[in-house]
């Protein structure tokens, strides 16, 4: 089959990586290469001209990353396969529920297309691309997405913009693809919480925190709550649900600190107080006030040149409120940094406790959920971690 796709040819024995399915070819592997621009379709083949993998090309330290290990047309044939895929996935798992309709679509690598992100929230779906190749095939993706959904569609809204930024002088914008709406309300394990993803953060609700929400519901009960980075108030809203004595909320933010109160109107909350302050200086002055802390911080560290300031950072934060929270206290803790594993993550906890001179007990390590799907040819993609801990 001729694609007339433009070559890559790797240098000897660096397809083994591509044969054991992971993704990314680095730029170090080539050996030759047609002239490419970036995003465009490339097949890869090794050095004695063998077939191994369609992807596409970008001009950094990752040169393609890999869609397909069959020789195929990437066309809207391929999108609407992809996609699909990923939707009966998630439906198969019950994702989609009379208690829940938010969920991940669709999770790059996890899903078999580096660089795609898609959110489902009761109809209305968000799409991030993280490349331009991803990008480019923008009208392929909404098109699958109508013929996928059907009449369960209600809108396609392309968020891009925040992760493409200007490439190659052109500006990418945000925008509707299709439908319209913006701030809606969905359901979690029954509770209700509103969404702004046209001005939120990420696609305008962290997703991949619900099953670990769900679990600080059963240890919330009559304790003293305090949810930090709390955003729009996710955890705040399942601690209370829940019968907290007492539920403080804390962000930096006054736009999500206004969200998070509308949130926890929204179901019928009233025993609760929230504050735009900086987390470490609030926990600098809450000695002995919490029974129940969630450390949940946006990721530290989005690069490998700020992995040791990000460590420092975790260490820090973990270690103030180890230190602070009251005896046999429970720490929800948490990073979304992909460039810290879940074994430097633990070790740096494990410092943090040395350093608050307080003995943990380890409850439960925690991670994505199951419509964040890590693939084990593609271990990289586990990039939350979490520990739930017991500090005497």
């Amino acid at each position: 089959m001729d694609n007339n796709y433009p070559r890559i040819t790797l240098h000897k024995g660096k397809e083994i990586s591509l044969q054991r399915h992971h993704p990314w070819i680095f730029s170090g592997a080539i050996a030759t290469k047609d002239h490419l621009q970036d995003g465009d379709w490339v097949e890869v083949y090794s050095h004695k001209k063998e077939y191994l993998a369609t992807g596409y090309y970008a001009g950094g330290s990752i040169a393609v990353r890999v869609v397909s290990f069959k020789q195929r047309p990437i066309d809207a044939t391929f999108w609407e396969e992809q996609i699909k895929k990923a939707y009966n996935y998630r439906i198969k798992l019950n994702l989609l529920n009379e208690n829940t309709n938010a969920f991940r679509l669709f999770f790059g690598e996890g899903d078999g297309v580096p660089g795609l992100i898609i959110d489902y929230y009761d109809g209305h779906v968000v799409i991030q691309a993280h490349s331009w190749g991803v990008f480019r095939e923008m009208d392929n993706i909404a098109q699958a997405l109508k013929q996928v959904l059907g009449t369960n569609l209600k809108s396609i809204y392309n968020k891009s913009a925040e992760s493409l930024s200007k490439h190659h002088g052109q500006e990418v914008q945000n925008g509707f693809l299709y439908g319209d709406g913006s701030e809606i309300i969905v359901k979690e394990h029954g509770h209700q919480f509103y969404v702004d993803f046209v001005k939120g953060q990420k696609t305008g609700f962290f997703i991949d925190q619900r099953e670990n929400r769900n679990l600080l519901a059963q240890y919330a009960k009559g304790k003293q709550v305090l949810n930090t980075f709390c955003y729009t108030g996710g955890f705040s809203v399942y601690a209370a649900s829940a019968g907290a004595a007492l539920m403080h909320s804390v962000d930096s933010s006054q736009a999500a600190i206004d969200l998070c109160n509308k949130n926890m109107a929204l179901n019928g909350i009233q025993n609760q107080e929230s504050f735009a302050v900086d987390t470490f200086e609030f926990l600098k002055e809450k000695k002995n006030a919490y029974d129940l802390i969630v450390l949940d911080p946006p990721a530290f560290a989005k690069s490998r040149d700020s992995k040791h300031k990000a460590i420092i950072g975790y260490k820090n934060l973990n270690s103030l409120a180890i230190k602070n929270i009251k005896s046999d206290g429970i720490l929800f803790t948490f990073s979304c940094s992909g460039v810290i594993d879940k074994y430097l993550f633990y070790n740096t906890i494990t410092a943090a406790a040395i350093e608050a001179k307080r003995n943990i007990r380890i409850l439960h390590y925690l991670s994505q959920p199951a419509d964040h799907p890590v693939s084990p040819f593609f271990p990289e993609g586990e990039y939350l971690k979490g520990m739930v801990l017991w500090v005497e």
